[in-house]
């Protein structure tokens, strides 16, 4: 019989061994200490800088941001909590310095989930963890199925988070207090979770696995910007000729010009439908612009005469104006064209995936957090002249695999490359 879904979540519902429903894991509602009031101002955040100063432990960090309404990823809340100092509520737009907040928890662990993720926007308010425990990350190398915060805290310990403002807009003001009531449970145990998880990784041994992979979330680089941004637009694959391309590109340039000028999400001015069906249709007036049923968005049919000019702009446009159909890559070429461009990678690539899936498997993890699939996908395509084990690990090292990583996979990616290789 198939799991119930959850009207909220969209999570199954608990189901016995025998199909019989079973009783949910308790909910929380309210934070142990009571809501607290959200930082606002200077004088607030000295007595919670204070209180956290004189906490111990971890620091609990989570963020919200209004992925989906606003333009950037900054942050709109940013909840903490600390043994000792309670939790708080701060508002970044009121208060966009933790400067001294990050300096009086004095190099503590900071426990984030899906550290990746707020990482940036934390960096914004100069919020910079020293030590990192990443819950969902952990939850991955375990080998959990699901890794929201939500399952985690359900399968870990018990309880259940209610997440039915994860995607509100954060940039309201005033926030609404179930909003609020939201944000504070999700620092609330999560201490707890980081204990719970941290003993698990140590019996599984993978204690050291874990730590070598919160540093390297720490230390990465800020993401580069993509050379050509607008070739993410969804639908794009059914833009077949460059002029075609050359309207979604200046489309999406302008819109994204837009959206940055009311801090707005690009999807909310004029949506990823709208500029594929325009590159297709490739409109000469208005009337045939608004005719396409994307553009009936309010937003997108206030700014018509914007984009019938960069339509009509690329109608004029020299050939050698125009977009290249693909973007040239620094790496192989996508996967489905190696049998036929390259049969040897192709059998390499077959011979090396199978090596990484079966370890992976062993470890009960996903193939992905056991060795990114573009480092096999780069070694399969340009293997080392001589496959040593140590030239495989130089290869792996050079594309961000950390030892523990190498450790596992080098010596059966060696063995694979030289079978493969014949």
């Amino acid at each position: 019989m198939a799991n119930v879904l959850n009207s909220k979540t969209g999570d199954p519902e608990p189901e016995s061994q025998d199909g019989r429903d079973v009783e949910p894991a308790p909910l929380l509602r309210e934070p142990r200490e009571g809501l607290p009031p959200v930082v606002g101002d200077a004088a607030h955040l000295a007595r919670v800088v204070a209180a956290f100063a004189d906490g111990a432990g971890p620091v609990a960090v989570d963020a919200e941001r209004a992925s989906g309404y606003r333009y950037g990823q900054r942050a709109y809340l940013v909840q903490l909590r600390r043994d000792g100092a309670g939790s708080a509520l701060i508002d970044p737009i009121a208060c966009p310095d933790l400067g001294e907040l990050n300096a009086a928890v004095d190099g503590a662990e900071m426990v984030l989930h899906a550290a990746h993720q707020d990482l940036p926007c934390l960096s914004e308010v100069n919020l910079r963890p020293a030590r990192l425990f990443d819950t969902e990350l952990a939850g991955r190398l375990l080998g959990y199925q699901r890794v929201g915060l939500g399952s985690m805290v359900e399968s870990v310990l018990g309880l259940r988070l209610a997440k039915e403002h994860s995607a509100v807009d954060w940039s309201v003001r005033p926030l609404p207090e179930d909003w609020l009531r939201y944000a504070a449970l999700d620092v609330e145990i999560l201490v707890e979770l980081r204990d719970a998880l941290e003993g698990e990784l140590a019996a599984a041994g993978k204690l050291e696995w874990a730590r070598e992979e919160f540093a390297a979330v720490l230390a990465a680089p800020p993401k580069e910007p993509r050379p050509d941004p607008w070739r993410r637009t969804s639908g794009i694959h059914r833009v077949r000729n460059q002029r075609a391309l050359g309207v979604v590109r200046e489309l999406w340039q302008e819109r994204d010009r837009i959206a940055r000028e009311r801090d707005i999400s690009p999807g909310r001015v004029l949506p990823d439908a709208a500029i594929v069906e325009a590159a297709l249709a490739m409109p000469r007036t208005a009337p045939d612009l608004t005719a396409i049923k994307p553009f009936t968005v309010r937003l997108a049919r206030r700014y018509v005469s914007t984009w019938i000019k960069a339509v009509n702009r690329v109608r004029d446009m020299a050939p050698a104006e125009l977009p290249q159909p693909s973007a040239p890559g620094d790496g192989p070429p996508p996967t489905n064209r190696w049998a036929d461009r390259d049969p040897a990678a192709a059998r390499r690539l077959e011979a090396t995936r199978a090596a990484v899936s079966a370890i992976a498997e062993r470890v009960a993890m996903p193939t992905e957090n056991l060795l990114q699939p573009d480092a096999v996908r780069r070694l399969a395509w340009a293997p080392p002249v001589r496959p040593t084990e140590a030239a495989v690990a130089e290869h792996l090292r050079e594309h961000n695999a950390r030892e523990w990583q190498i450790g596992l996979t080098s010596e059966a990616l060696t063995t694979a490359l030289r079978r493969s290789m014949g």
